[in-house]
């Protein structure tokens, strides 16, 4: 920027602004990050997770065995609960009114559309289930089984961002 630029804008404005051209390009660039790390603070599983990328948490019901998916999105920085994939109404399965749209899967099964929660502090405690359950994280095509490497632990998956980065 120019001496007659920052003159004209002040010094105070001046570097608020060329605080902005380096500071936005970064933040929009910056990719977040997808972790779950046990109770003991050990580390189980990471992935990028760029802004715009969904991921979904996908476990068999307990009781009737199928998968029953969570499926989340890196929106402006937040963990957003999206839509739920439920396959029958088993026990503890429901759709409540007011929380989405319950649509068919054309399965016999249904999906929640249009939940759109914001996660709290774009993290969550998980007891993970035995290898039966086999809880795992779906991104991208593959599948990262959490009963695997954390079966009947405590942990918390978190979406680390710039903002929420500790």
């Amino acid at each position: 920027m120019t001496r007659e630029c920052r003159r004209a804008f002040g010094p105070a404005t001046f570097c608020a602004l060329a605080l902005l051209l380096v500071v936005l390009p970064l933040a929009a660039d910056t990719p977040g990050r997808l972790e779950v790390r046990g109770d003991d603070g050990r580390l189980i599983a990471a992935l990028p997770m760029l802004e715009g990328e969904a991921w979904c948490l996908e476990w068999n019901h307990s009781v009737a065995g199928f998968p029953v998916l969570d499926c989340y999105r890196h929106r402006d920085g937040r963990m957003v609960l999206e839509r739920s994939h439920l396959p029958d109404f088993a026990a503890g399965l429901d759709h409540i009114p007011g929380r989405g749209r319950q649509v068919s899967d054309g399965e016999g099964g249904y999906w929640i559309e249009e939940i759109d929660e914001p996660v709290p502090g774009n993290r969550y405690r998980l007891r993970v289930g035995s290898p039966e359950v086999n809880h795992r994280l779906l991104h991208e095509g593959r599948r990262l089984s959490l009963s695997d490497q954390a079966a009947g632990e405590r942990v918390t998956i978190h979406l680390q961002t710039p903002a929420t980065t500790p």
